[in-house]
């Protein structure tokens, strides 16, 4: 078996409900467009392939609420992106998942992220909160944050093929009290 991860990035974000298994996938960004080509490239192997897509995933020491601890800590302006949605998803959590379907013996598409989707801008405030760092995040629009590559707005997955993990806020309790 093959397992192979992706990402919400081969959506354009348009959709006002989460992105399941079935829907059409349509890229604005070279990266998106690079992950669904590879996709597409897996898929046509003939092997058995999972194909896991999941979204905003943090755990790491240079994983996202890390860089928003370690910016507040130093006293840097947190300006933080309110206009995007995400399922942010726990490493281990989506390690165990991926681990679960492989024993299942599960193949094809298959959409594995955390319950519940949240803007940047309040998935930081939540970060902040769980390490009681006092810093006040300003929440701004994608068009103020200028990126290197454009971002879906509505980068949240849903899934028809396999429960939704637990709630992002529960994970990164786990994840901050494993750093405390």
């Amino acid at each position: 078996m093959l397992v192979h991860f992706s990402t919400n990035f081969v959506f354009d974000g348009k959709h006002e409900e989460p992105y399941v298994e079935a829907d059409e996938p349509s890229p604005i960004s070279v990266y998106g467009h690079s992950k669904l080509e590879g996709e597409r490239r897996v898929l046509e192997t003939g092997a058995h392939v999972l194909l896991v897509r999941t979204a905003a995933v943090f755990g790491g020491p240079h994983s996202f609420p890390q860089r928003i601890l370690d910016r507040a800590r130093s006293g840097e302006k947190l300006r933080v992106v309110s206009d995007q949605r995400v399922n942010p998803t726990y490493a281990e959590d989506l390690a165990a998942a991926a681990l679960q379907l492989v024993e299942e013996g599960a193949a094809g598409i298959v959409h594995v992220v955390a319950r519940e989707c949240t803007g940047w801008d309040d998935f930081a405030r939540a970060a902040l909160e769980e390490f009681e760092v006092a810093a006040p995040v300003e929440s701004v629009t994608s068009a103020a944050y200028p990126s290197a590559a454009r971002r879906p707005l509505n980068g949240c997955l849903g899934t028809t093929r396999f429960p939704p993990l637990r709630p992002w806020r529960e994970a990164l309790h786990e994840w901050a009290a494993g750093l405390k």
